[in-house]
C-alpha cells in the first residue's frame, strides 16, 4: 500500500471525506529521516572515508578535495511516493560548508551515484586529514511534512501573523476547503511520527523556503531581462510569492543536514534539485547551499 493510501484509509475510518484527504495529500510530501538512534533499518554512514568506485579520484572543487559527509544505501531506504532517488547503489554526499556558504558556487558540494554491482574501494585518505569525520552509522525512519503556510500547530516556532499575504491568502483558502485540517494533519503524525531526538540529515521533503525565493526573483528577473514580461514595482513582491509557490511543486529538497557548529552559530548544509531530474538520474543537477545559523 503506497503512503497516501495508508493515510486514506485512517482518514475515512475517521468518518473525514475523501475527496478532503485528496486535497489534503496533494500537500503532503514525506521524508526520510537519518539519525543515529533510529530504530530504522540501518542505511547509512556518516564521516569516515566514502567507497568510490575504482579507479576514480576523490570529488573536489577544481582546486582541493571535498569534504565527505554521510552516504546511503538507497536499497535500504524505505520508498517514498514522488521521491525519484535511486532504487539501488550508494548515494555520497560531498560539501565544504563554509566555501558554499560564502560564495554560493555550486563547484563546492557534489553528489556521487555508485551504481549497484560497481566494484568499490575505501577511498585513499586518512580519518585525520581536515575533510574527514568521525565515522558512525545511521537508521532510516520516515516522517511527515507540509509547506511551512499549511497551518501553525503548537508545534511551530511560527504563527500565521509571520506569513506573507499571499500565503495568509493560501491558508485562509485551506481552511474553507479543509475543515478537517487538523485532523488529517494528527494522522499523519500518527502514522510518520515528527522527529524525536537529534536527527543526521533528511532526505527529500519540501526544499527551504527562502532557497526557492531566490529561485523565483532570479526566474522573474530574467524574463523580464530577456522583454518576456513586465512587472510592476508595485506587483514585484506578489509576483515573487506566486513564482515561489509554483517553483515549491517542481523542486526537492534532495538532502539536508547540520555540517558544523561552535559558539555563536550552526552551519546547515543542503542540496535542492528539481523532480524531473532527480527521476531521471541527473544528480550532476542538484544544487549545493549552506547556510549559517545563528
Amino acid at each position: 500500500m503506497d503512503h497516501g493510501e495508508r493515510l486514506r484509509r485512517a482518514a475515512l475510518a475517521s468518518d473525514i471525506p475523501d475527496d478532503e484527504v485528496s486535497r489534503f495529500i496533494q500537500h503532503l510530501r514525506l521524508s526520510i529521516r537519518l539519525s543515529a538512534e533510529s530504530s530504522g533499518v540501518p542505511a547509512g554512514q556518516f564521516g569516515g572515508l566514502p567507497r568510490l568506485p575504482v579507479g576514480t579520484d576523490w570529488p573536489s572543487d577544481g582546486v582541493g578535495p571535498l569534504p565527505f559527509i554521510f552516504s546511503v544505501d538507497c536499497a535500504a531506504l524505505p520508498r517514498v511516493d514522488g521521491l525519484g532517488l535511486p532504487a539501488d547503489g550508494s548515494l555520497l554526499f560531498f560539501l565544504d560548508h563554509e566555501q558554499a556558504a560564502a560564495t554560493g558556487e555550486r563547484r563546492y558540494g557534489r553528489v556521487v551515484h555508485v551504481p549497484a554491482g560497481t566494484e568499490t574501494t575505501v577511498a585513499a585518505g586518512s580519518t585525520d586529514q581536515p575533510f574527514t569525520e568521525e565515522q558512525y552509522a545511521v537508521g532510516a525512519t520516515l516522517r511527515a511534512e507540509l509547506p511551512g503556510w499549511f497551518g501553525a500547530d503548537e508545534d511551530d516556532d511560527e504563527d500565521d501573523n509571520d506569513l506573507s499575504p499571499f500565503q495568509q491568502e493560501l491558508a485562509r483558502d485551506l481552511e474553507r476547503d479543509l475543515p478537517h485540517r487538523d485532523e488529517l494533519r494528527a494522522l499523519a503524525d500518527d502514522l510518520w511520527p515528527p522527529d524525536d531526538g537529534y536527527a543526521s540529515a533528511h532526505l527529500g521533503g519540501y526544499a527551504d523556503q527562502e532557497v526557492i525565493k531566490s529561485f523565483a526573483e532570479q526566474t522573474l528577473a530574467w524574463r523580464e531581462k530577456t522583454g518576456e514580461i513586465v512587472i510592476p514595482v508595485a506587483k514585484w513582491y506578489s509576483q515573487v510569492e506566486q513564482e515561489t509557490h509554483r517553483l515549491t511543486t517542481e523542486w526537492v529538497s534532495l538532502a539536508r543536514f547540520p555540517v558544523a557548529n561552535d559558539l555563536y552559530y550552526r552551519s546547515v548544509g543542503s542540496f535542492v534539485i528539481r523532480h524531473d531530474d532527480l527521476a531521471a538520474g541527473r544528480l550532476d543537477e542538484a544544487l549545493c547551499m549552506a547556510e549559517l545559523i545563528p
